[in-house]
């Protein structure tokens, strides 16, 4: 077996987009209504930190969605898509923005910090929850 991991033919770029649109979605879905319910039972600023792991963790998805784009177009040597420089460069600034908007939260708000764990632990969970709905399709 060779150390190349090979997409099956049937997954098109098409259908990998429309996988990480659902998990956008699925993640500032649950976001809320999880947030919500958080600040409901044990304190807005919980609820508030659980909302700014998931609003990082649907950009996050948004942002590699983006980078996938740009990789895909690069290895079919196509034209890369507009802004694709904007995208990479991006890759680099978004541990510092995230990382900015992480230490600010936890300061700031003052709530259970494992709200914003598993906040930040959304987007996992919904890429998962997508891609075995894909393989099970």
């Amino acid at each position: 077996m060779s150390g190349e991991a090979q997409l099956s033919p049937e997954i098109s770029d098409a259908t990998l987009q429309a996988l990480l649109q659902r998990a956008i979605r699925n993640t500032l879905i649950l976001g809320v209504l999880v947030g919500v319910a958080l600040a409901i039972s044990t304190g807005w600023q919980t609820g508030a930190l659980f909302l700014v792991g998931a609003l990082i963790s649907a950009a996050g998805i948004f942002e590699w969605q983006r980078l996938v784009g740009v990789i895909n177009a690069k290895i079919r040597n196509h034209e890369a898509p507009r802004g694709s420089s904007l995208t990479v460069t991006f890759v680099a600034l978004r541990l510092v923005i995230f990382g900015a908007a992480i230490y600010v939260s936890l300061n700031c708000l003052q709530g259970h910090p494992l709200a914003l764990v598993f906040g930040l632990g959304l987007a996992v969970a919904t890429l998962t929850w997508e891609a075995l709905r894909l393989l099970r399709a």
